[in-house]
């Protein structure tokens, strides 16, 4: 007899009652007119900038409204059109600056406690290169981790830094 493979709908909320996990941290509904196209991603920096990641040259300034002080800055969001009316959705991130500059715009760097290996833009490379993600990384976490850098613009940063 072959064992019950439930897969994935089977997981559903209502059948295991478990909640599902959160995805944002915020969300909010806004009618905006004159945005071209579906779908808007963006990052809002702390200074009040944004740093416009997907649709086009998009104000993201009305979405950013609609979410008030649901959440604060630093943050990303999707916003996406629906008939009438454009959902936004964001969840907080952590940005730092980097000096020096490792010279690409996304980076990998792991210390599995003995080792430690670095990726810039999915090509293996000498971990010096990532002095900055490295100084970060261990203040964060005390012992073995897993940190990612995404360059949002210049020397700005999002990071995420996990224990293993």
């Amino acid at each position: 007899m072959q064992p019950l493979d439930p897969g994935r709908e089977w997981l559903a909320a209502g059948i295991t009652g478990l909640q599902r996990q959160r995805e944002w941290d915020a969300v909010a509904t806004v009618d905006v007119d004159g945005i071209a196209g579906d779908e808007v991603e963006f990052v809002a920096l702390a200074d009040g900038t944004f740093v416009v990641e997907s649709g086009g040259n998009a104000d993201p300034t009305p979405f950013a409204d609609a979410l008030g002080d649901d959440i604060q800055r630093p943050f990303r969001a999707l916003a996406v059109r629906r008939p009438g009316v454009w959902a936004v959705g964001a969840v907080s991130i952590e940005v730092d600056r980097m000096d020096p500059d490792p010279r690409g715009d996304e980076l990998e760097l792991t210390w599995n406690g003995t080792a430690l290996e670095l990726t810039i833009d999915d090509m293996p490379t000498e971990p010096g290169r990532a002095e900055a993600l490295r100084r970060i990384a261990t203040s964060r976490v005390p012992g073995p981790y897993a940190a990612h850098a995404h360059r949002l613009r210049d020397d700005v940063w999002e990071l995420s830094v996990l224990a293993l």
